[in-house]
């Protein structure tokens, strides 16, 4: 996706050839155009496959999966990363997630009643790197019984082990920006805009 490019290269940081800040128009400071832009994207992509749910990850996944759910008519869930006090152990699917960036592995939980056998879900996230969320939610999707159809991907660092995992998996994922590497603190895009 073109504008999402310009912005990650307008306004993304790199730090440490491997982290990309984007807290300008992202997952700090929300750019509502751009994300309704990308949802659309994600919308054509997946419209054929009879969603009935998206799912994420709190927080930064919560503003293009609302954005996506509400052009697919259906439900946004996402995924706590503690149980709040009012759910019980038996009443919820849970999940180890370990996040690179802050290097500290949360139990992602959910509600059993907010997932059941028969959804087909999309799970929407900012970012795949090592793809730990995404196969944390997947892994949610396969206690549930359902079917987990596709990923939506904002920004993919094509570099890390997040896709691989995926592809592995045979899932159907749609990522709007690839990115090849951040050597020199420099980003650089895979050469395909067709790769999806």
């Amino acid at each position: 996706m073109e504008l999402l490019r310009e912005m990650v290269i307008t306004d993304g940081k790199v730090y440490d050839n491997n982290v990309l800040k984007v807290d300008s128009f992202l997952n700090h400071q929300i750019d509502a155009g751009l994300m309704m832009k990308m949802a659309e994207s994600f919308y054509e992509y997946f419209k054929k496959d009879k969603i009935t749910k998206i799912l994420t990850i709190e927080a930064s996944g919560i503003a293009p999966a609302i954005m996506v759910a509400n052009l697919f008519k259906v439900p946004m869930v996402f995924a706590k990363k503690s149980k709040p006090s009012t759910l019980k152990n038996n009443d919820v699917y849970t999940a180890e997630v370990h996040s690179y960036t802050k290097n500290i592995t949360n139990t992602i939980v959910v509600s059993e009643k907010f997932i059941n056998k028969d959804d087909k879900v999309l799970i929407v996230d900012d970012f795949l790197a090592n793809g730990q969320a995404t196969l944390g939610l997947m892994e949610i999707v396969k206690q549930a019984g359902a079917e987990t159809v596709g990923v939506g991907i904002l920004v993919e660092k094509s570099f890390q082990d997040g896709r691989k995992l995926l592809d592995e998996r045979n899932v159907n994922v749609c990522s709007l920006c690839r990115i090849a590497s951040l050597e020199n603190n420099e980003v650089k895009f895979n050469i395909s805009d067709d790769e999806k």
